[in-house]
């Protein structure tokens, strides 16, 4: 089973293979294969560290560091639909 990535605001533009309308995540499945944490779904997609501001990992504030496994669903938000989450929750490794 893949891992789902769900690209929010200008980082569906990451997954320009599909279509999606306004105001919907681009889902892309990754090979879990191919990853162990959320920095390889970064590298596996082309997105720059820089780029993002918030990930969850099956709805957990998550960082980079975070391993993934198969069925796992992950969210990247881009920097500018940052959000304040970083003041009130504790991100996991």
């Amino acid at each position: 089973m893949p891992i789902e990535v769900r690209l929010y605001g200008n980082l569906k533009l990451k997954a320009s293979s599909t279509k999606n309308p306004a105001g919907f995540p681009a889902i892309l499945k990754v090979d879990a294969g191919e990853v162990s944490e959320v920095s390889d779904v970064f590298q596996a997609l082309g997105i720059g560290k820089d780029e993002a501001s918030h990930v969850f990992v099956n709805g957990e504030y998550s960082g980079l560091g975070k391993d993934v496994k198969d069925g796992d669903r992950v969210a990247i938000f881009p920097k500018d639909m940052s959000l304040l989450y970083k003041w009130y929750f504790r991100r996991v490794e």
